[in-house]
């Protein structure tokens, strides 16, 4: 798939791991860069994309431009094995983090005990058994036609494979309306919940909402095949 003025979307590679974890960085506060709440990049980034990099790579997507990436898409059709790494990560990165804390800033460790003490509480439920996605890009490449194809790409792999639904979690506020975008490829909010981790930077409320779209009706996908052509 190649918008020839600009940019192709293809499949993760291996050699794409750096990369994708310095542009999770690069993106984390919401859309910027994380430094400003959290110092670790290294530990931000293993818990954001080491499982899709490292362990189901093939359900991945990248938005190279040049070669430079400047968005990708991380999703996982195995939920239950995303579940389980997940449950040793959090053990694992929760020791590292914690050791690592009287070095922290005041900010870093005020991000520490949030995510200690509320995340887990402002997530909003998502479905168990379904396929999700995770996708950022540089501001840069943050335009309807890049969401589109890597939203395609990842969408037609789905309905390759045989799935049904498909689910991903994001970050919304006032002068980003991601529920809005993400309701014209398909998807409908299946809930949302006010995050406070950013309220000491940012002015607007946020929310992290779930979205969830239906694989059985392929007319959608024909909206995406046209993005490619």
């Amino acid at each position: 798939m190649k918008d020839q003025r600009s940019f192709t979307i293809r499949s993760y590679r291996s050699s794409d791991r750096e990369a994708v974890r310095r542009l999770c960085c690069e993106t984390g506060f919401l859309g910027e860069p994380i430094d400003p709440v959290y110092e670790d990049r290294e530990l931000f980034a293993d818990f954001l994309t080491t499982y899709y990099t490292d362990h189901e790579p093939e359900s991945s997507f990248v938005l190279d431009a040049n070669g430079e990436i400047r968005g990708y898409l991380l999703g996982s059709r195995k939920p239950l094995v995303n579940q389980l790494y997940a449950f040793q990560q959090n053990v694992i990165l929760g020791l590292r983090a914690l050791a690592r804390y009287p070095r922290y800033s005041q900010r870093s460790r005020r991000f520490i005990r949030w995510v200690l003490g509320n995340g887990w509480r402002e997530v909003p439920a998502a479905p168990r058994r379904v396929p999700h996605f995770h996708i950022n890009l540089l501001p840069v490449a943050r335009k309807m036609a890049t969401t589109r194809a890597l939203m395609s790409a990842y969408l037609s792999y789905l309905y390759r494979c045989g799935e049904k639904h498909v689910y991903g979690q994001i970050v919304t506020f006032e002068s980003r309306r991601g529920e809005r975008m993400f309701e014209r490829y398909g998807f409908k909010v299946l809930n949302r919940a006010e995050i406070t981790k950013y309220k000491a930077f940012f002015p607007e409320s946020v929310y992290l909402s779930t979205v969830i779209k239906n694989l059985e009706t392929a007319e959608p996908l024909s909206v995406y095949a046209r993005s490619r052509d």
